[in-house]
């Protein structure tokens, strides 16, 4: 079994209002976690949202320009289709 590693953990300062503040000291404690724990994972899950999405706009346009190709090979043999009819 392979140990997990640490990564390296860096202090970021953001700006926020006092009324996010006031929001995220709340459910800190509501669920039992320091409020840098709650902040960093709306972070993660943010960027994993954002990353899908990215993924999914390019898995449209993948699906919709290898469309266009069947298309065009279709097109290229339909004729050749209708002789063996």
């Amino acid at each position: 079994m392979r140990p997990q590693l640490q990564h390296k953990k860096i202090r970021l300062n953001v700006q926020i209002t006092s009324e996010l503040k006031n929001k995220l000291t709340e459910l800190s404690a509501f669920q039992g976690k320091r409020v840098s724990a709650l902040v960093r994972e709306s972070i993660e899950e943010k960027l994993e949202d954002i990353e899908k999405r990215i993924f999914e706009e390019r898995m449209k346009c993948a699906y919709q320009a290898l469309s266009e190709e069947n298309l065009k090979i279709s097109e290229d043999f339909k004729y050749i289709d209708s002789e063996n009819l």
